[in-house]
Parts: C-alpha cells; sequence; structure tokens
C-alpha cells in the first residue's frame, strides 16, 4: 500500500476512533447508573467520581485496540475485537489502578479484600472448567493456535481479577468493593464465554450444547450485582 493510501487510512480510523471514545466518554450520570446496578444505591457526589474515574480508565483504551487488534492479527472477526477489546481495556486500566490514589484515605478502605470477596467461589469453578476443558479439546483435535488463545485469555482474566482485588483502595468502601466486583466478575465472565467459543467450534449439536451452556454461564457471572457482599 502506498505511503499516501496507508495515512489516508490511519486518519480515517484516528477519526473513527475519536468520535466512538466521545460516545462512550463517561459522565456523572453514567458513574451513578454504574454504581446503583451494582449494589450502590443513591451513590454521592464522591463515589460517582470515583465511578467516572474508573470507567475512563477503560473506556480511553477501547475504541483504539478495537480498531488495531484487527490490523495486528489479520482477523475481522467482530465477536473476538469484542472481546479482545474489553479485555486487553481492563488490564491496561487495572494495571493503572496499582497507583496509590493521593490524599487521605478513611480507615475503614484500608481493609484489604480477599479473591472470594470480590467472585463468587461458583464463578471461580466454571472458570476452571470452561478453560481447562477448552485448553484440553483444542490439544486433542491439534487445533494449536486456538489453544494458545484460550490459555492467552485465561491468563488476562485472572490478572485482571488478581490486580481488582489486590489494588490500593480508594473512595468509600461499598463503591470501592462494588467495582472491584465489577472488574473481576466480568473478566471471568468473558473467559468463560471466549473459551468456550473458541474451544468448540465443530458445528454440531454437542459443541452447540456447550457453546449455549458458556453463554448462560457468562451471563450468571456477569450479572450485576442486586446486593453488596457484606462490607469488613
Amino acid at each position: 500500500m502506498a505511503w499516501d493510501n496507508m495515512l489516508a487510512v490511519g486518519l480515517f480510523m484516528g477519526l473513527v476512533g475519536l468520535v466512538i471514545l466521545i460516545i462512550l466518554w463517561p459522565n456523572d450520570k453514567r458513574g451513578a447508573r454504574l454504581l446503583v446496578r451494582w449494589g450502590v444505591p443513591d451513590p454521592d457526589a464522591a463515589e460517582v467520581a470515583l465511578a467516572v474515574r474508573y470507567l475512563k480508565r477503560r473506556r480511553f483504551w477501547y475504541p483504539w485496540l478495537y480498531l488495531a487488534l484487527p490490523l495486528l492479527f489479520g482477523g475481522n472477526n467482530d465477536g473476538a475485537s469484542i472481546a479482545g477489546t474489553l479485555l486487553l481495556g481492563g488490564l491496561i486500566a487495572e494495571l493503572l489502578a496499582q497507583r496509590p490514589t493521593r490524599g487521605p484515605r478513611r480507615e475503614a478502605v484500608l481493609v484489604r479484600r480477599r479473591l472470594l470477596d470480590v467472585v463468587p467461589a461458583w464463578a471461580l469453578v466454571l472458570s476452571g472448567l470452561a478453560s481447562v476443558s477448552a485448553i484440553a479439546h483444542l490439544a486433542l483435535i491439534t487445533q494449536w493456535k486456538l489453544l494458545a488463545v484460550a490459555a492467552g485469555t485465561t491468563a488476562v482474566c485472572w490478572a485482571i481479577t488478581l490486580l481488582a482485588v489486590r489494588r490500593p483502595p480508594a473512595g468509600e468502601p461499598r463503591a470501592d468493593l462494588a467495582l472491584r466486583c465489577r472488574s473481576a466478575r466480568v473478566a471471568i465472565g468473558l473467559g468463560i464465554g471466549t473459551c468456550t467459543a473458541i474451544g468448540w467450534t465443530q458445528g454440531n449439536l454437542g459443541s452447540l450444547l456447550i457453546v449455549v451452556v458458556g453463554i448462560a454461564a457468562f451471563l450468571a457471572v456477569t450479572a450485576p450485582l442486586k446486593r453488596l457482599p457484606a462490607l469488613a
């Protein structure tokens, strides 16, 4: 491709990414809605600000990742691009969130969370079953590229989850816990759905049933919380 054509394509994709970013850019209304959906009724201004910052850390990367991933991996699968965008955007956001917050923090916020405080045991079991079964099946049918994708997806999902557990406390305890739960549960759910989708692609009835079960597990794990786990 000629340099002028490459430049035109780059500028066009940059404009598309900018438009998507503007559409997705969070505000106070979206931040409050997020907290309410994840078990924080009537959030105050400080909690809403925390949720908006949480969303900004993720959504800033989404359009650029969505545009870049097909170019990097030579594919145009929208489902794979969306899953990859959400996972890599979540990973970058959690890495950035590892820096301690500036300013004073309430003592109640200093309680360290455990893995089971943010993700229920049954979701972790489903994640393990989905990953192990998909990897074993792909090894059996010698689909090594897909096996690498399944293993990489599992690693990224668990990295996001563990980073969400260990990141420094910020803001009010209930909002902090709600956002940790959202990060971890969405990551685990995406891992289950992605591993199921790429692990069983034969198109027969058995594969279809397994994929349906995987979708149901994804929806169950990523469902917003009506009530937060008990605060320490």
